[in-house]
């Protein structure tokens, strides 16, 4: 059964509802720290394509061709890639900015899936994400718990309750205190590889 996440235009109403109350302008800093080559893992609908800044050199890259169809939509120049974060088909130290919008809560195995990005950033490249993440309320991850079985049946693979930051640093990254945003179970925050990780 595929869920919402997967269905072109029940995730595109989601979002556009989300945007409309607060959520664009967090895309719109997510994607703005991009630099260089950047590669946007978990493309969806391609709701961050239109955003990036002509200068850059973006590859947009997802699991499902539906959603890439959508997204080829909104970028006809954009190449796009049709595979999984937990293998990546680039070289390694191919890209200066990862950029990564509510993605890693749906990756089955988002260790690896950021370990290859770890591996396709080049030395000074910086991983850009804005993702939902367990609570530190207790009361609420407890509920995030609760609803964590029957939401990610429904939304195709979204986990509530994923602590993705304490993920993000055992992969080997750092995540920098400058420009990190935290709002409820919202973070925006760049991370910076430890390359010895990666070797």
């Amino acid at each position: 059964m595929r869920g919402i996440e997967q269905i072109p235009v029940f995730y595109d109403a989601m979002m556009a509802v989300a945007e409309a109350t607060g959520f664009g302008s967090w895309r719109r800093k997510l994607v703005s720290g991009a630099r260089g080559r950047a590669l946007d893992i978990g493309c969806g609908t391609g709701r961050n394509l239109p955003l990036y800044h002509e200068e850059i050199e973006v590859v947009a890259l997802d699991c499902r061709i539906e959603l890439l169809l959508t997204a080829r939509r909104r970028s006809r120049e954009t190449p796009m890639v049709m595979a999984t974060a937990e293998a990546l088909p680039f070289q390694s130290a191919s890209f200066d900015t990862v950029v990564s919008g509510l993605v890693f809560c749906s990756v089955p195995d988002a260790l690896q899936g950021l370990r290859e990005v770890g591996r396709v950033l080049r030395p000074a490249g910086r991983l850009r994400m804005l993702e939902h993440v367990r609570s530190v309320r207790p009361s609420m991850a407890w509920w995030q718990d609760l609803i964590q079985p029957a939401w990610t049946l429904v939304s195709g693979g979204c986990h509530p309750n994923r602590d993705t930051e304490t993920t993000v640093v055992a992969a080997g990254f750092e995540i920098e205190a400058e420009g990190r945003r935290s709002r409820r179970n919202v973070r925006l925050f760049s991370a910076r590889p430890r390359y010895r990780a990666f070797e």
